[in-house]
């Protein structure tokens, strides 16, 4: 880069980087990138990852013969992950497929002319990345996460779970959850009708997560909605481990709390929709504009509870909720 860091980049030239001497290697076909929030490590991160290339696969893009995918991992991280979305414009892929929302923040502003699919993101028309949801125009498309609603269905679910609780808050971080504000209306304009009085809970780095818990258990009747986003998914072990030790009752976005020991999740399963992707990725290699594929909402929705965390609670699971479920961990 010139000599030059990637902030001063940034800073300079507003987050453009300069494309590659055309960087697609001779006899490889296709070039992907492709920017995870989580490390690489992670098992999240590597079930999204396989359900991405054997949907490719089966669509005839196969790895080492007519594709390379160059992977980025977030890792949580702000920074990381942006770094990681000016790495993956440096090569000058023929597409981008980005779940964190800071790193498709990055490639919005840098790029008009690489397609890019967004997974997994929340409010792209209120966030600006795309016009609407039926045509999006531009160079973005994508796959959504949840609709705003979603805050107060958590918050019925917790209080069908448990309900002896009074006051819930909904734990976030507010620099990687920028659209939170209308879930949390969501969960308010619910609250009333349940008896319930819901609360913010920011926390911007791991040593403020267990003070929030403490605060929200020094009372009975507390509660916790904790939604999805890079900061909550990287620390989620963390955060379900200080909820059982504080015996506060939880929802999550991602059955990958669940499994864990969270003891309930309700959302959308991510690994189809990074299936999903796949199809779009295909359509795009071969010719389509992302302006005139619409953004997709979520179709797969699941429910979990883990059994075993609601005894360790103290908790008989209510058999409405038991009937409904999708999945229930022993």
């Amino acid at each position: 880069m010139l000599g030059i860091s990637r902030r001063q980049f940034i800073a300079m030239f507003g987050c453009a980087v300069p494309a590659a001497a055309h960087a697609q290697p001779d006899g490889r076909g296709r070039r992907l990138g492709v920017l995870m929030g989580t490390s690489e490590s992670d098992a999240i991160g590597q079930l999204r990852r396989t359900a991405l290339e054997q949907s490719l696969d089966k669509l005839g893009w196969t790895i080492g013969r007519n594709l390379q995918i160059d992977y980025r991992w977030g890792s949580g991280d702000i920074e990381t992950i942006r770094n990681g979305a000016l790495d993956i414009l440096g090569l000058d892929p023929d597409a981008i497929v980005v779940n964190p929302v800071q790193g498709l923040a990055v490639l919005q502003r840098a790029t008009r002319r690489i397609p890019i699919v967004f997974v997994v993101v929340s409010e792209p028309v209120a966030q600006g990345f795309v016009s609407s949801l039926a045509r999006p125009g531009g160079n973005i498309t994508g796959f959504t996460n949840l609709e705003p609603t979603m805050g107060g269905k958590w918050l019925g679910l917790l209080k069908e779970m448990v309900p002896e609780t009074t006051r819930v808050a909904v734990m976030s971080n507010p620099v990687t959850t920028p659209f939170m504000a209308p879930f949390h209306g969501s969960a308010e304009a619910a609250a009333s009708a349940l008896g319930l009085r819901v609360v913010s809970a920011s926390v911007r780095d791991r040593t403020e997560i267990e003070p929030a818990m403490v605060q929200l258990a020094r009372e009975p009747g507390g509660g916790l909605i904790l939604p999805g986003d890079t900061f909550n998914t990287a620390n989620r072990k963390l955060i379900v481990d200080l909820a059982e030790r504080h015996r506060l009752p939880a929802i999550y976005s991602q059955r990958d709390f669940s499994d864990v020991g969270g003891l309930m999740s309700y959302g959308i399963d991510q690994s189809d929709t990074y299936r999903r992707a796949a199809a779009y990725v295909d359509r795009i290699f071969r010719g389509e504009k992302p302006a005139d594929l619409p953004v997709q909402q979520p179709v797969k929705f699941e429910l979990v509870i883990n059994l075993k965390t609601a005894k360790a609670l103290g908790l008989t699971v209510p058999l409405t909720l038991l009937g409904r479920a999708d999945g229930l961990i022993e």
